[in-house]
């Protein structure tokens, strides 16, 4: 982990770009210069950007003046220069939206000065939702200074009021101020548990802010230590206390979160909860019963505690929430990465979570047509337990759904799984609510449908609502948790969640278990012999996020055979009878093929061995005995160190894993010599690298590699190579996987070769172009680069893992065997190879050939060219159909990416 952070940290460091941080609020002090100043009284002092709001201005100057001589002004301006924005003319050039409703007059014979003014809407709109508008009106936000100013009598009445997007709007840095002032006032009016802690630091070093709030500090200690890892190892034992009324007091957590800053209310609703449930005796909500009518709510919080934990966390992304953005800082989309966790945020964020193993969680979101709770539409993960899910989702999402008009000027809400036929699936598990089912939460995101104050308080409503439904049913629900931990530690698969699984046409199809009888194997197994493991690395990489994702992992403890294959002493094995089995198999199993749905959400292959590059076994010992006794549990990962046998002068280093590319690219840093194997001879291949011995000593503990020595009598061709001149363009998933190799980015202009999933360079000449997606081959038939160059896109997004065959015998190839899996989320294949041109990777011609997926048409990619290279005059194209770096997930192809870099490097004489 630590391993990890610090490579990460310093990818970002070479990335992130410093970003202005100017408003429009910074200009309102010392506007005026007067010599006299009169405290200037208002009805109001906050104001917002989506609501229209009036204020009485009272000024006492001591005498009369002449009225027409007083000027009413706003952030040291004139109410005249605040204009609205128009978005046609992308500036602030509309009508004035700070308006004088009433003229500056004297009031009942007195020298007192009263004036009223209309704050009204600066977009012309109470809903701050479009994106368009989002990426501005942070810049309104702040303190400024209203005035009425005599300025040829140098009289001047001030005063300071805020304007802000709706009253509880807070900036990052006001969030843990609001907190602290919350943890203050408590200590004052009751005796509650409050604990302040910061899991994790974004990207740009921010802390994460997360609060438990709970009866007192035993409720939370016997939860965490006993409760829980008894509910993990013994859940029937709970169940049994339970239904017999000899559980006694417990408490299970409830779980706030946000992940898209942006969607400014799934902050600011969790501040507001905390306020209540952390400060008043009893809480008010409205919400109707089962008739429709209406109904007060009366939350007894001392009842409640004694129930329920609170966890709120803020946000993981506080980044995002001080750059406006819905990205991290690294334009990564956190609730796509909760699967994959190649970001620090979510890496971070979801061990709190295995940590805590939420009974539900509640995730504010924005901004969809209509407000929307989860549950989610089909196709279903069939990882999930789902018969001990749905029904108490669909309760809970209602009782939210309840609450949240009844606390709001909203008027209707609507579950996703009931409004829509498809297209809000929970099938990929990259959402953070959607991953914490595989823990046995009830999960739900809510989507508000505008940027507004009328949401933020729906927003609370759905966290009352939550609270309400958990409180009234926390026996039900805890119970449905364990069976579900209980299922997974006895290695049931229940029929119950069958039914519940449907194709598009409405029809059960169930689990797919082909002729298993049971979807989940006994166990998987990670080997890491060379014998048996193509890829160690990765092993140990997912290894270290299995655990802390809170899946049971241990090691042989001795050799041991199962089904004629041997296993070294130290082999990972996970067991698969065990509470967390079902997060595990999500990650582990190859996927399902669900292109027969007309629409989904994201992508939904996760199958880290795939898309990760590593060799993993699945075993079923049908009632045999398999590896118990023969292990030992593991807590931590401990990379082993990479051995160089010292007894030649030099070394080739096996193009096998990623890190091996980060070593090659610090030794050429480093001004070390590296050399390029052109030929396959003596057991090593074309793109294997040859280094010095005494170069790669200090970096054994650093990296994984595989390196064996090179003897003076065995010689080949070689290319010494220069430091790659690399430019990337596109996404910014590609550059940081650039970057994540160790890759140093140039400009196109002085680059050697330039890396693309988006367009063409404007100058080819003398470079090698890499293009990646449908959009890079777009660009080049539209540029008619490559005659005879054709190609096919059913539609982008499209995605399939697919069996290819690849030409091992090239360079790009490198490190890849003839048969592999190819990944694409791009919905493309080639049709038409260019004369002259070398195939790298087709689509093997079986009717078994697509693997999982959402693909509609894939049937047409069967047998059709992936990857071809070509060299022109001047110049090298090689484009990929499929994916290189989607998302940093796909990193058993970033070699792909490297192999086409070095071939491109500049020549250097040898030593």
């Amino acid at each position: 982990m630590k391993r990890f952070l610090v490579a990460f940290l310093s990818i970002y460091m070479a990335i992130a770009l410093a970003l202005p941080a100017t408003t429009f609020a910074a200009q309102t002090v010392d506007a005026v210069q007067v010599s006299e100043a009169t405290e200037l009284k208002v009805s109001k002092s906050l104001f917002s950007l989506t609501e229209i709001r009036d204020v009485e201005l009272e000024v006492d100057f001591g005498k009369e003046v002449d009225l027409t001589n007083l000027e009413l002004q706003f952030g040291g301006k004139k109410l005249s220069e605040w204009k609205m924005w128009d978005a046609k003319a992308e500036s602030y050039s509309g009508d004035p939206f700070i308006t004088v409703k009433k003229e500056p007059h004297y009031v009942d014979g007195t020298t007192k000065i009263r004036a009223e003014l209309e704050l009204g809407l600066p977009f012309n709109t109470d809903n701050l939702s479009t994106r368009s508008i989002r990426v501005l009106y942070k810049k309104l936000i702040g303190d400024y200074e209203l005035a009425v100013v005599d300025a040829a009598n140098e009289l001047h009445a001030s005063t300071t009021v805020k304007l802000n997007v709706y009253d509880q709007y807070l900036d990052w840095d006001e969030i843990k101020p609001s907190i602290d002032g919350i943890f203050a006032e408590s200590a004052k009016v009751n005796d509650r548990y409050l604990e302040y802690k910061s899991p994790g630091k974004s990207v740009e070093g921010r802390d994460f802010h997360m609060v438990v709030l709970a009866k007192d500090k035993e409720a939370v200690d016997k939860y965490l230590n006993q409760t829980l890892p008894t509910a993990l190892e013994n859940p029937e034992e709970l169940i049994k206390k339970i239904k017999d009324g000899t559980m006694g007091d417990y408490q299970v957590p409830v779980w706030f979160n946000n992940i898209h800053p942006d969607e400014v209310e799934g902050i600011d609703f969790q501040t507001e909860l905390l306020k209540k449930f952390a400060l008043e005796k009893q809480v008010k909500f409205n919400t109707t019963d089962e008739k429709g009518n209406a109904e007060e709510v009366l939350l007894d919080m001392d009842e409640v505690l004694d129930n329920i934990i609170f966890i709120f966390n803020f946000s993981h992304n506080p980044d995002g929430r001080v750059l406006n953005t819905r990205a991290n800082a690294l334009g990564f989309d956190l609730n796509r990465d909760n699967a994959y966790q190649t970001q620090v945020e979510t890496i971070q964020l979801n061990e709190e979570i295995a940590k805590w193993t939420p009974l539900t969680m509640v995730e504010g979101h924005g901004y969809v047509n209509g407000f929307l709770i989860e549950p989610a539409t089909p196709p279903h993960n069939p990882n999930f337990e789902y018969d001990l899910l749905i029904t108490s989702m669909t309760e809970q999402a209602h009782a939210m759904g309840k609450a949240g008009i009844g606390n709001s000027k909203l008027d209707s809400y609507f579950l996703a799984s009931e409004g829509y036929e498809d297209g809000w699936d929970d099938m990929g598990p990259s959402y953070t609510p959607i991953f914490s089912m595989l823990h046995g939460t009830l999960g739900h995101t809510v989507e508000v449908p505008t940027l507004s104050q009328d949401s933020l308080h729906a927003m609370v409503g759905t966290g009352l609502g939550a609270t309400n439904y958990v409180f009234k049913n926390k026996e039900k629900l805890f119970v449905n948790q364990l069976e579900i931990f209980s299922r997974g530690i006895k290695g049931e698969d229940s029929r119950l969640v069958d039914p519940l699984l449907t194709n598009a046409a409405g029809e059960s199809i169930g689990r797919v278990r082909g002729d298993n009888e049971n979807f989940f194997p006994d166990y998987f197994v990670l080997p890491t012999d060379a014998k048996n493991q193509k890829n160690a690395l990765e092993v140990y990489n997912m290894v270290e996020y299995l655990i802390r994702n809170g899946v049971k992992v241990e090691q042989t403890t001795t050799n041991i055979v199962i089904d004629k294959i041997r296993y070294p002493k130290g082999t990972y094995v996970v067991p698969m009878k065990q509470a967390k089995r079902g997060l595990a198999n999500a990650m582990l199993y190859k996927g399902d093929d669900v292109s027969d749905w007309k629409a989904m959400y994201d992508p939904v292959v996760v199958n880290f061995p795939a898309l990760r590059g590593f060799d993993i076994i699945e075993v079923r010992t049908d009632n045999k005995k398999g590896f118990e006794g023969h292990t030992t549990k593991v807590s931590s990962v401990e990379v082993p160190t990479s051995k160089v046998k010292q007894n030649a002068t030099k070394q080739v280093l096996k193009n096998t894993n990623n890190d091996t590319i980060k070593l090659v690219n610090k030794l050429l840093a480093e001004g070390k010599q590296v050399g390029l194997v052109q030929e396959d001879r003596f057991g090593f291949r074309k793109g294997d690298f040859v280094v010095n011995t005494s170069d790669i000593l200090s970096h054994v503990e650093e990296y994984v590699f595989e390196a064996n020595p090179l003897p003076a009598y065995n010689s080949f061709k070689v290319k010494w190579i220069a430091t790659p001149k690399v430019a990337g363009s596109g996404s910014s998933q590609l550059t940081f996987s650039l970057k994540e190799l160790g890759f140093e980015l140039v400009d196109e202009d002085n680059a050697e070769v330039i890396i693309s999933d988006s367009s063409l360079p404007k100058q080819l000449a003398g470079k090698t172009y890499v293009g990646i997606g449908n959009n890079a081959l777009k660009a080049v038939k539209e540029a008619k680069l490559l005659d005879g160059f054709d190609y096919v896109t059913t539609q982008g997004g499209h995605e399939g893992l697919v069996k290819a065959t690849l030409s091992v015998n090239h360079q790009l190839t490198s490190g890849y065997e003839a048969d592999e899996l190819l990944y694409t989320t791009r919905g493309s294949w080639i049709t038409n190879v260019p004369e002259g041109a070398e195939v790298l990777a087709t689509a093997k011609n079986a009717d078994d050939f697509y693997v999982a997926g959402w693909w509609p048409g894939h049937e047409g990619a069967q047998g059709q060219t992936f990857a071809f290279t070509k060299q022109l005059e001047d110049s090298t194209v090689t484009l990929f159909a499929n994916d290189l770096a989607f998302r940093a997930h796909t990193k058993y192809y970033y070699r792909m990416l490297a192999n086409s870099i070095f071939a491109a490097a500049s020549e250097v004489p040898a030593e």
